[in-house]
């Protein structure tokens, strides 16, 4: 049996994308990417990558991607002993969005796995020792599911060691 290609393409966030009709059915994601998301581009505040689906402008599904850091202290004490008092390196998913038109059909796990392995390959070059993400309370379940944790202090922002995530890889070690 032929495997089916995933009907969606991913790129940077442009200009040319159709903004304008995208509705997850939260204003405040609708209002990031028609206001807010470009601008974030421009000044380098944060990247933003699309899912659209093939031969078209239409954007299905959205995330944005910006350094980060955090303090051990934020962090459950079994993980946060093995760490420096300094701030520590992260990558912040700060949105994660698909319309309502394209929700049910995987496309938010394929933008979060999408996300992840953008930062895994940054991690390269860059040291990242955690991805942390501002989630919707809605959205929580979505990203536990995944593997994410809440923070003690604040159960709506999730984290995930580098290093979990580079052994689901199986790639060499880090923080």
């Amino acid at each position: 049996m032929a495997e089916v290609a995933f009907p969606y393409v991913v790129e940077s966030f442009g200009g040319e994308h159709e903004r304008d009709a995208f509705a997850c059915g939260e204003a405040a994601l609708d209002d990031y990417l028609r206001r807010q998301a470009g601008q974030d581009v421009r000044r380098g505040i944060a990247r933003v990558f699309i899912a659209r689906p093939a031969e078209t402008t239409e954007i299905a599904g959205y995330y944005a991607l910006s350094a980060a850091s955090f303090r051990r202290d934020q962090l459950p004490s079994d993980l946060a002993r093995r760490l420096p008092r300094y701030p520590i390196p992260a990558a912040r998913l700060g949105r994660l969005a698909v319309d309502r038109g394209h929700q049910g059909r995987g496309l938010g796990r394929y933008l979060l796995f999408d996300a992840l392995n953008r930062i895994l390959g940054a991690s390269r070059t860059v040291a990242i020792c955690a991805v942390l993400v501002d989630a919707r309370p809605a959205a929580v379940r979505f990203y536990t599911h995944y593997g994410l944790q809440p923070l003690p202090s604040r159960p709506t922002e999730l984290f995930l060691p580098l290093e979990t995530l580079r052994r689901a890889a199986g790639v060499g070690s880090g923080c």
